[in-house]
């Protein structure tokens, strides 16, 4: 039996679940400005993960590349995240922080704009109130 697999895909697993609270303490206390460490290590880690032989441990040094990578747009999103007020905000750094529409979404395809918001316009627009 082969336990390569599953071995990435556990340690796929914890490396994630270590980078969320990472994010959190790193965004609470430092704002956006750590991102550039996370776009080192990651970039780091994978060229690194390029030069080792092994397969399951470059494996899991590209994962954690790819998660640091990764953080960088979940540092930015979780400065939104505490401005809509769905995480604490540091009271030191109360003045980097820009108010912002309880509508707007996270999400950049939408522009800014809640996805709630753009299906009640679709629903005015062709006069149905069943949301087809």
């Amino acid at each position: 039996m082969y336990f390569t697999g599953i071995i990435i895909a556990i340690s796929t697993f914890l490396v994630i679940g270590f980078f969320h609270p990472i994010v959190i303490k790193a965004e609470y206390y430092y704002g956006t400005r750590p991102w550039w460490i996370f776009l080192c290590v990651g970039l780091g880690c994978l060229v690194c993960a390029l030069f080792i032989a092994n397969a399951m441990l470059s494996a899991v040094v590209g994962v954690v590349g790819a998660s640091s990578l990764w953080a960088i747009g979940e540092l930015f999103s979780q400065k939104k995240r505490v401005e809509k007020g769905w995480f604490p905000m540091n009271p030191r750094r109360r003045d980097e922080y820009q108010p912002i529409d309880k509508n707007e979404t996270l999400c950049p395809v939408h522009k800014g704009r809640s996805i709630y918001a753009i299906d009640d316009e679709d629903n005015t627009d062709t006069g149905r109130q069943d949301g087809k």
